[in-house]
């Protein structure tokens, strides 16, 4: 049986004040949660995030990683770097980071094996845009940006690996896919990384990223192959997060 997940990705968006009033209203509800939560937060934030859940069952994660372990790499971070501040997942290949960033499926899939290698569990984002829906070339996109992980790392990596299916139109946009049409590629994914081994996609966890929040979350989250949420701007208000949280 897989566990709900959910992860709050807070972007370029935090303080020093704000975390620590965000991360301690969190806190106070999570008594009431059983999904498995993690927060991704901004490198800066990474070391108070880290002693203020300390003791707790929330998880650290980050939002992005260089490909390199080390060396003369001007302004980045490395996987060990991330693990070192007591991160376990780090988000690869969020939609931000291909379309303003210009990630290729490829370099994605580096920066999936590099999490790996240093022991970070890669929270994989995979999706299309709106030209790409209207286009009916969604299952074209998504197989390709999956398949890119697999022909690098092989399905065996998906042992180690949470897919987060991002519809790109419907982040920040204020749209959502509707549960059926989440569904859809969702199963979707799980098809294809059945048709590799069944036994891993049955286990794998595929998050739905698309503006999940706490008026659709229960809806989305009782699909059969969605199991839990890739949260943006609703992982900043506790209240909101912790229903997410909930709905699992």
């Amino acid at each position: 049986m897989r566990k709900t997940i959910v992860a709050g990705n807070w972007k370029m968006n935090a303080s020093k004040e704000s975390v620590d009033s965000l991360i301690k209203d969190i806190l106070s509800g999570m008594h009431e949660v059983s999904s498995d939560v993690i927060v991704c937060a901004p490198f800066p934030y990474l070391s108070q995030v880290e002693a203020l859940i300390s003791n707790s069952n929330l998880m650290l994660g980050a939002q992005n990683l260089n490909v390199n372990s080390k060396g003369a790499f001007t302004g980045e971070v490395s996987a060990n770097m991330i693990k070192d501040f007591g991160a376990q997942h780090v988000i690869v290949g969020h939609s931000e980071r291909r379309s303003l960033y210009g990630e290729s499926s490829a370099i994605v899939a580096e920066k999936t094996k590099a999490s790996i290698d240093a022991g970070l569990t890669p929270i994989l984002c995979v999706g299309e845009s709106l030209e790409d829906r209207e286009s009916g070339d969604t299952e074209i996109v998504v197989a390709e940006q999956l398949n890119a992980v697999i022909s690098l790392l092989g399905i065996e990596a998906f042992n180690g690996i949470i897919v987060a299916y991002e519809p790109v139109w419907a982040i920040g946009t204020g749209l959502t896919a509707t549960p059926e049409q989440a569904q859809s590629v969702h199963l979707f994914i799980r098809n294809l990384l059945a048709a590799s081994d069944e036994s891993i996609a049955k286990n794998t966890s595929i998050l739905y990223g698309g503006s999940m929040n706490a008026s659709n979350a229960a809806d989305l989250i009782s699909c059969p192959d969605i199991d839990g949420g890739l949260i943006g701007g609703a992982a900043l208000k506790a209240a909101d997060f912790l229903q997410i949280c909930k709905a699992g």
